[in-house]
């Protein structure tokens, strides 16, 4: 359950493909690079424990960083790459990374990085940073003599915006003992050596950093998309025989968008789980996806503290349409905000009981704020039924998803509310066909005659100087006077309810 392994039983298999470029690893050729990522580790003096930061593109360097990390006992954080300076270094620095990778393209954020004893630039070259290339080359191929197991630090952010380091112990025993996940892919999508997988989203993200992981753990093939592409997938999935792949709402939209006569061009046979999350699917997309593909969709509720976990079949998702499936891991307790137990059928937050313990690093406050006695909450309200099936159907927060990523709204608002022309903000998620939701601001300037596309664009464009883009919003509607309570609390439902359609019933 492991590269080396494979290394020795099938080294001139194919482990990494990137898609565009066509750069390439075997199993012998991935063993090699992450043999000498560690060795390279050790040399600028990292010892089991320590921690790294990669901040990068998917590149063909990426995942044997991260097999170079996980053999020699080291916490690997992997940072958007839409983040700005500010919001990188924070993570930067939280983590305590003693060595950072950053990939030439981000030279603007690199420059902004808070000082690391050790910084390399990852194909191509940034001023104040060695080459990884030339590094990487300098170190032996062989494994070091001290492995042992290492794992990632993914951060996920809060409310208040900024980002909280998931953590945990690191993993004891020999570097290829299996774990939980390799369990659930197996069992659940039938993960095994001849898996092809296709990746079309960051690295950075959990569910694809820890699903490329696990199929290199059984020996089976990698795809890595430098950026989605509808049509490129499907050309993709019949060019490698692709088996499984992981995608968004999102990317379903963008697919079903595609020409009739592009869609049904690609051969798509070889197709055994296409698996969704991160956000909710609207139920007439995933309708439609099985009617194109068949029962091939698959769906899971989680987040990246992997404190719960449900999964849902294609064949009981038709049987139990919304829903996002029954858990695996953890005991659903449905709770109302008085922290009562409520029946099947009742809404209220949702709590995983039972499963693994939750932690924060250097955040302890923070880990308080979502564990409890009835077990941990990602912060989202839902119901089970009498069969014991998830349903979501709220986000406690007022959390944003928008194409699969997470935007947290006060931190706009904080943003926003400095500009000189601005009384008061309220950002707000509304529908978007395509990216399931979209960041919105409702504005109530200081000066009503004010109120128009021309302060609507400055808006916009003061945001997005300050924050990565994904987080501003991409409209901004006016109001004279936003609905808060004469305590301060802001209405956030009544603005909402302007934008959504109502429930049935």
């Amino acid at each position: 359950m492991h590269p080396f392994h494979h290394a020795a039983s099938t080294p001139d298999k194919l482990a990494i493909r990137m898609a565009n470029s066509g750069a390439s690893l075997t199993y012998a050729g991935l063993e090699a690079r992450s043999n000498q990522a560690a060795h390279l580790f050790r040399a600028c003096g990292l010892r089991r424990g320590d921690t790294i930061a990669l901040l990068m593109f998917n590149s063909l360097d990426f995942l044997p960083l991260a097999w170079g990390a996980q053999r020699s006992g080291l916490i690997y954080t992997c940072i958007s790459t839409k983040l700005t300076a500010d919001e990188a270094g924070y993570i930067v620095t939280d983590s305590g990374a003693k060595l950072l990778v950053v990939s030439a393209g981000l030279e603007a954020v690199a420059r902004g990085l808070p000082q690391v004893p050790h910084r390399f630039a990852a194909e191509g070259e940034i001023p104040g940073y060695q080459p990884l290339e030339t590094a990487l080359a300098a170190q032996p191929a062989t494994r070091i003599a001290d492995e042992s197991p290492g794992r990632d630090m993914l951060y996920s952010s809060g409310t208040t915006g900024r980002p909280k380091g998931v953590t945990g112990p690191l993993p004891e025993g020999p570097i290829d003992t299996p774990n939980a996940l390799l369990m659930l892919v197996s069992h659940l999508y039938g993960f095994g050596p001849e898996t092809v997988y296709l990746s079309p989203a960051p690295l950075y993200h959990a569910a694809p950093l820890r699903y490329c992981i696990a199929v290199h753990q059984f020996g089976g093939t990698v795809i890595v998309m430098e950026k989605f592409d509808p049509e490129r997938w499907l050309a993709l999935v019949e060019e490698h025989r692709v088996t499984h792949s992981q995608v968004v709402p999102t990317m379903f939209v963008r697919l079903l968008k595609l020409p009739d006569e592009v869609r049904t061009r690609y051969d798509l046979s070889s197709l055994r789980a296409v698996v969704h999350a991160a956000a909710p699917c609207p139920i007439e997309v995933k309708e439609r996806m099985i009617d194109w593909l068949g029962e091939k969709i698959y769906e899971y509720y989680s987040a990246t503290e992997g404190a719960g976990f449900t999964a849902i079949s294609p064949q009981e998702w038709l049987r139990k349409k919304g829903s996002v499936g029954k858990s695996l891991l953890g005991e659903i307790r449905i709770l109302d905000e008085a922290g009562n137990l409520l029946p099947p059928g009742r809404e209220g937050r949702i709590f995983f009981h039972g499963g693994p313990p939750v932690a924060y690093h250097n955040a302890p406050e923070k880990t308080a704020e979502v564990t409890g006695e009835h077990g941990t909450t990602f912060g989202d309200i839902g119901y089970v039924d009498e069969e014991g099936y998830l349903f979501l159907t709220d986000r406690a927060s007022y959390m944003i998803i928008s194409g699969g990523v997470n935007v947290y709204p006060q931190e706009t608002e904080n943003i926003l509310i400095m500009h000189p022309k601005v009384a008061d903000v309220a950002v707000i998620g509304v529908p978007n066909e395509e990216l399931g939701e979209e960041v919105k601001a409702v504005v109530q300037p200081k000066d009503w005659a004010e109120a128009g596309p021309a302060l609507e664009a400055e808006l916009i464009a003061w945001c997005r100087e300050r924050l990565s883009h994904i987080k501003c919003p991409r409209s901004v509607d006016f109001d004279p006077e936003l609905p808060r309570h004469d305590t301060g609390k802001l209405y956030k439902r009544l603005l909402k309810d302007r934008y959504w359609p109502k429930k049935p019933g």
